[in-house]
């Protein structure tokens, strides 16, 4: 099953050589899935031709916010309901998930609340899971259809489910805490405020991250999705 990667964003460059950009996280996180991957960097506004062009669709995170100006914007959420319209499954994490919900009717706005940063707990439908978290946007309404799958006390709709065809999580399943360390140190200072960094930087390391169970649980919605695309007509 060939996965596409939507870049929508990049790691710090003085990240980079030792973690990889984005879509390195992802190809690791999924790896062992038999899927092999194919990427493009809709923030270039390079697109594929066509939702076709594989069979299911990774929309990565970014430092932009869905509700700006920038010209990749529209386009992929045309991208997106292109893809559900034709039944191809389209995964979104953190941007991924919120410009899914906009393109599909939900609300995303800046969160009077603040930031969240570093590990997480979340409630996957009675099941706590530890993820690392880096976001102050996020889903406010979802979208009509759209069903809540994890939540925090910070977070309302920190993961939707969209039946067959749409899966997405608020949190980031492929950022380790030595990364997190880093984009505390590259990204954060300066925009995110002290006492919040400095809280999210203590709780690095205190307990393991639960990426695994959410890295399961995205490749076996692709596979459900591509197995039931491939069944005969009867």
């Amino acid at each position: 099953m060939k996965i596409g990667i939507l870049q929508t964003g990049e790691a710090h460059e003085s990240l980079r050589e030792r973690h990889g950009d984005y879509p390195d996280m992802f190809e690791a996180l999924l790896a062992g899935h038999g899927f092999t991957f194919a990427r493009w960097r809709v923030m270039d506004m390079a697109f594929p031709a066509s939702v076709r062009d594989c069979d299911g669709w990774l929309i990565t995170g970014s430092k932009f916010g869905v509700y700006e100006d920038h010209p990749f914007i529209a386009p992929l959420e045309q991208f997106i309901r292109d893809a559900f319209a034709q039944g191809v499954p389209v995964a979104g994490i953190c941007f991924g998930h919120q410009i899914m919900a906009q393109a599909l009717g939900g609300t995303v706005e800046k969160f009077a609340g603040g930031w969240s940063t570093g590990p997480t707990d979340y409630d996957f439908g009675g099941r706590t899971l530890r993820l690392n978290a880096w976001h102050q946007d996020q889903v406010t309404q979802a979208p009509p259809g759209a069903e809540a799958i994890a939540s925090s006390p910070f977070c309302r709709y920190a993961g939707l489910a969209y039946g067959r065809t749409g899966l997405s999580v608020q949190a980031h399943p492929e950022f380790d805490d030595a990364f997190t360390a880093g984009l505390i140190d590259k990204r954060g200072r300066g925009v995110v405020p002290d006492a919040v960094l400095d809280d999210a930087a203590a709780r690095l390391g205190k307990a393991p991250l639960d990426s695994a169970p959410v890295a399961d649980r995205i490749a076996q919605f692709f596979l459900a999705a591509h197995e039931t695309a491939a069944q005969p007509v009867k």
